[in-house]
């Protein structure tokens, strides 16, 4: 086993949203970091969510005012500082006369959700009439519909992008940063974290490094990785499944997005304009098997597409028209009393003081939170180490994407060869970085699509800058197209081509990476 001299201020085990923005902070904050994941940045629980930043309006029902609060002031530091991956998103919420959360309620949580976002640069709530909101939408169901709430979010298309760009910044700041390694013991001496060893899967080498403070933020593995403490460590995690389904344009289809009432069991559930199809989701079950093996059930499917199907009477979907569909766990805290919607998401920084300090555990988390969260958890981890830390800066630093972004989406407008939807597609993946495709403004480009919005560059680009290994890392992680309706299929044997060059596989790698992204791929097919 090689042994690394390194000595790092703060390890953390997971590559997931939670730790790649605790590693930015403590990067920035100039600490010596090494972030580990064991497969690739953001493949796990991050890829698997509604992908939305928003304050979570279900949250008021069980009076946790603080973390609605929190996640309210977080969007608006997200819409900021990342505007090209966070965007706005109008919502509405039908009111029906069958409906478990009256008009009246419903109003007092639009008015309660204003107040707690002072100072948002989005318009307030609206209180629509039964036909206002069918002028809007006459797709919706009419019959019993009483009127409903208009009001605003933000969704990340892509949530694994958000990933990314933490990394990026991770690594600009001076974290070391790798992929594809997987942590496989924590060594705790007297009561004190000493190290961990873990293995680089691309080499096969074995490494063993010290650190002040390991930060557990492998979010549903959590419990995982404290089995591999060389002494007996308690448990926490009780996770929740939650599956969605993608579906393409259908008959009735909203403009904006929707916040439904389930009529099977009153679970609010999303129906959102998503990539240029819809995202439907999610659904909540308690979950104990292996996170890596979760998939959506034939009786989730069902309900997801029946209870759509309801709502936009005329849309008839089934099982046929799902282009995809795809399950996570949710990394709560084990509560095994009440229903699932009732565990909190509230964010927990366990610190292992009394059985190995130096190690802390982070539980739960939200996507819209996972900034604050990291503030919180690099504050803990100086305060355990004993370093001296700059103070923390990401509520106000941009993303690497984010900086400058005027100035490079007029860059790429003023070139001739780019159409606008090719504008649009780059700056919403790479942001200002999508500039780095291009070394003269003049440049000539190899297209890749009929479209002409995905250029042949970007395969290059996002091995060499943006740590993808393999091709399904540049399709599903990287340059997005593995979330479109035919999970990019049509173009990966050329980009295989080209990475098969950048990388130097042989024709048989080549082939074999074909092999495993298909497969992948046909995991998220019903």
């Amino acid at each position: 086993m090689a042994i690394d001299s390194v000595d790092y201020d703060v390890v953390v085990i997971g590559g997931g949203i939670n730790g790649a923005g605790i590693a930015r902070d403590a990067a920035l904050r100039g600490l010596r970091v090494l972030l580990l994941e064991m497969n690739d940045f953001g493949s796990g629980t991050t890829s698997w969510s509604s992908r939305l930043i928003h304050g979570g309006l279900r949250y008021l029902e069980y009076a946790e005012i603080p973390l609605v609060f929190e996640s309210l002031h977080e969007r608006r530091r997200l819409r900021r500082v990342a505007s090209h991956l966070v965007t706005r998103l109008r919502l509405n919420i039908p009111i029906y006369k069958d409906s478990k959360r009256s008009k009246f309620i419903i109003r007092l949580g639009m008015i309660a959700y204003d107040l707690l976002s002072i100072g948002k640069k989005i318009p307030p709530h609206k209180m629509l009439s039964r036909d206002e909101l069918l002028s809007e939408e006459p797709g919706l169901r009419r019959e019993g519909l009483l009127g409903g709430a208009q009001y605003y979010d933000a969704q990340v298309t892509f949530a694994e992008r958000l990933v990314i760009e933490n990394v990026i910044a991770a690594r600009a700041a001076g974290a070391e940063v790798k992929n594809y390694c997987p942590v496989t013991g924590i060594e705790v001496r007297r009561g004190t974290v000493n190290g961990l060893q873990y293995v680089d899967l691309k080499s096969g080498s074995n490494f063993e490094v010290s650190a002040r403070v390991i930060i557990n933020a492998s979010g549903p593995w959590v419990d995982s990785v404290l089995g591999i403490v060389n002494r007996k460590m308690p448990k926490f995690m009780g996770g929740t499944k939650g599956s969605h389904i993608v579906v393409g344009k259908f008959d009735g289809a909203p403009r904006s997005a929707f916040y439904v009432e389930a009529h099977e069991d009153g679970r609010p559930f999303f129906i959102l304009p998503w990539n240029d199809q819809y995202l439907i989701g999610t659904t909540d079950i308690r979950f104990d098997g292996d996170p890596a093996d979760v998939a959506p059930g034939k009786e989730e499917i069902d309900y997801l597409l029946s209870e759509t199907n309801r709502v936009f009477p005329t849309a008839n979907l089934s099982s046929a028209d799902i282009h995809f569909a795809y399950a996570g766990v949710r990394p709560l805290p084990r509560h095994d009393q009440g229903p699932e919607s009732a565990i909190t998401r509230k964010h927990i920084i366990y610190k292992h003081k009394d059985d190995a300090f130096g190690l802390i555990s982070i539980i739960g988390g939200k996507l819209t939170t996972y900034r604050n969260l990291a503030e919180q958890a690099v504050d803990s981890a100086v305060r355990l180490s004993g370093v001296t830390a700059a103070p923390c800066t990401t509520r106000s630093q941009y993303l690497p994407g984010g900086i400058g972004l005027d100035d490079a989406a007029e860059q790429l407008k003023s070139m001739p060869h780019l159409s606008a939807e090719c504008v649009t597609r780059l700056i919403g993946i790479y942001g200002s970085r999508a500039t780095e495709l291009f070394e003269s403004p003049g440049d000539s480009v190899v297209w890749m699509d009929s479209q002409k919005t995905v250029l042949a560059a970007e395969v290059a680009f996002v091995m060499r800058e943006e740590m993808a290994v393999n091709l399904t890392d540049i399709l599903h992680r990287r340059m997005m197209i593995g979330l479109s309706p035919d999970q990019g299929l049509s173009l990966a044997d050329e980009i295989a081509s080209i990475a098969a060059v950048e990388a130097g596989w042989s024709e048989v790698e080549r082939n074999r990476q074909l092999l495993e992204l298909r497969n992948y791929s046909a995991k998220f097919r019903v």
